[in-house]
């Protein structure tokens, strides 16, 4: 009997989250909140403290932990995408942001892969959440190195091309938002069916060899997504910086 990804999710609900939304009105707004999201979440920013707090805890250059070098060659890394991107000097200053960004992201992508647990990216409220805080950061950027002039390139190449300009821009967080989840939450959804179709007892016994197979690739996906949001919040701070000129 094939069940249903609902009844796959409360068998494996032992920690008792609560998988449905609660509701109500907060001075006449009615609010959703997904609690679930919330936990995992606050489980996640943890793990980041933990994971960071312990590879710099002890830092030595000459030998240097493998938790230590590991955080090291991925700042270099992402400093490197930056500073191909970007003028140093603007693009340091952002240097802690994309390393968190990155971080978070990564760690909540791959949380989700752990049984009964969730990714916080396969909710879409916390990737458009990220995304709007990505598109406000982008336009405090421009008009801190631009000013009034930020503005300038909505009117490009000729003013009634504001409409599709407006859309162009707008358009950056839905696509950011929606693919970082599509990509996360349809991971745990495929491997939440194969354990329906197989059965819990299956997979515990020897059944296991197509989630095994998916949760690899899920592994991979969850670091791909990571890297392209924050190569896209790069790409985008970067085009609204690279263009100021000084006088």
């Amino acid at each position: 009997m094939v069940k249903s990804l609902e009844q796959v999710h409360e068998e494996l609900n032992v920690w008792g989250f609560p998988h449905h939304p609660w509701e109500f009105t907060l001075g006449g707004t009615h609010v959703t909140l997904n609690p679930k999201t919330l936990i995992m979440t606050w489980v996640v920013m943890l793990l980041v403290i933990l994971f960071t707090v312990s590879a710099t805890r002890n830092m030595n250059m000459k030998r240097p932990g493998k938790l230590q070098l590991m955080v090291e060659e991925i700042f270099l890394f992402l400093r490197g995408l930056v500073f191909e991107n970007m003028d140093p000097r603007k693009g340091a200053g952002l240097m802690s942001l994309i390393f968190t960004l990155f971080i978070f992201l990564l760690f909540s992508n791959l949380w989700g892969l752990v049984p009964t647990m969730q990714s916080p990216t396969a909710d879409v409220n916390t990737t458009a959440g990220m995304a709007i805080m990505v598109f406000f950061l982008v336009q405090f950027m421009g008009l801190r190195y631009k000013g009034a002039g930020h503005f300038k390139h909505f009117l490009e190449p000729f003013p009634f091309f504001l409409p599709l300009t407006i859309v162009e821009e707008l358009a950056k967080p839905v696509t950011l938002a929606f693919r970082l989840y599509g990509n996360i939450y349809g991971g745990e959804v495929l491997i939440a069916v194969l354990l329906g179709l197989l059965g819990l007892n299956t997979f515990f016994f020897g059944g296991f060899i197509p989630s095994v197979v998916w949760l690899a690739f899920s592994i991979f996906v969850g670091f791909i997504q990571a890297f392209i949001f924050t190569m896209l919040t790069i790409a985008y701070i970067s085009q609204v910086v690279q263009e100021h000129h000084e006088h």
